[in-house]
């Protein structure tokens, strides 16, 4: 078990580790190029040819979508609540308590952790993340959320993948061979612009930012549990929910707090301790969820 543990988490560590040590060795890094080519080129394409690539039903990746949601729903209630109480404004704890890193910390541990017919549902959760994200970090960070939304490659890529799978439609070998390997690309990039912005920001409380990162792991994970056995998940698919629920805080939120001004050091704190305790905490979730549910 553990060799098979280990083999999940070392391409995660080596991703993001080349990223981490590039940015130390004050190595030039173009992190906006990155990003941008990841979300309009890479991402886009990595959905199209994971949810086409392998028969999946559209009824599991509607209930897994349907799942992720009810997730954020919950979640985003228990972030309101927290606001009030420590009576912080809601569009700085809202966004680190909604949303995982279920992009490039989530997506490369599923891809390594669970087999072909797992990783779309993956994808699935990731989709909804993705789009409740931007859509909630387009809220909070900029003045005209509606036209970013609607002129992101990425909402155009589900609605394709989604009509290919309703409609069961194979792409020509010429442009599935093309969307595959631009796909390719994407997770190393994730990985390696996750250990680059890693380096980057700073923490000045560990006992929050820890504390915050284990309280949400165990509150975002027991509704998920509890969600997808009241949607009639399979095994599999509750636990690829689980383990992409109880993912770090992304470091996106990060990113769209820099962008506002609201408080970036906080969020960054969040995100860098929840990254460095998921080391410690996702090798035991992933020995529970594989020795249960393959």
């Amino acid at each position: 078990m553990f060799a098979q543990l280990f083999a999940v988490m070392a391409p995660v560590l080596a991703g993001a580790g080349v990223g981490f040590f590039w940015v130390r060795f004050k190595q030039p890094y173009p992190t906006g190029f990155i990003t941008k080519l990841v979300l309009n080129v890479g991402t886009p394409c990595l959905i199209i040819h994971s949810l086409t690539r392998t028969h999946v039903e559209l009824g599991a990746f509607s209930r897994m979508a349907l799942a992720t949601v009810s997730v954020l729903v919950v979640m985003g209630i228990i972030g309101l609540i927290l606001a009030r109480i420590t009576r912080m404004d809601w569009r700085v704890i809202v966004p680190p308590t909604l949303f995982p890193n279920t992009g490039n910390m989530g997506l490369p541990v599923a891809m390594y952790a669970f087999d072909d017919k797992g990783f779309p549902l993956a994808v699935a959760v990731f989709v909804v993340m993705s789009m409740s994200q931007f859509v909630v970090g387009c809220i909070t960070s900029s003045s005209r959320p509606l036209r970013g939304i609607f002129t992101t490659p990425t909402i155009y890529a589900i609605v394709i993948a989604v009509l290919l799978m309703a409609f069961q439609i194979k792409l020509p070998a010429w442009l599935a061979n093309s969307v595959e390997l631009l796909a390719g690309f994407t997770i190393p990039m994730m990985l390696i612009t996750l250990g680059v912005a890693l380096a980057s920001i700073r923490a000045r409380s560990l006992n929050i930012g820890i504390g915050f990162g284990l309280a949400r792991v165990v509150v975002a994970g027991g509704i998920a549990l509890l969600i997808g056995w009241l949607l009639g998940l399979t095994s599999q698919a509750l636990g690829i929910l689980v383990v992409m629920m109880c993912m770090p805080v992304a470091v996106y939120n990060y990113l769209f707090a820099q962008k506002a001004g609201r408080s970036p050091e906080f969020v960054a704190n969040l995100v860098l301790c929840s990254t460095l305790t998921s080391f410690i905490y996702l090798p035991l979730l992933l020995s529970f969820v594989i020795s249960h549910g393959q």
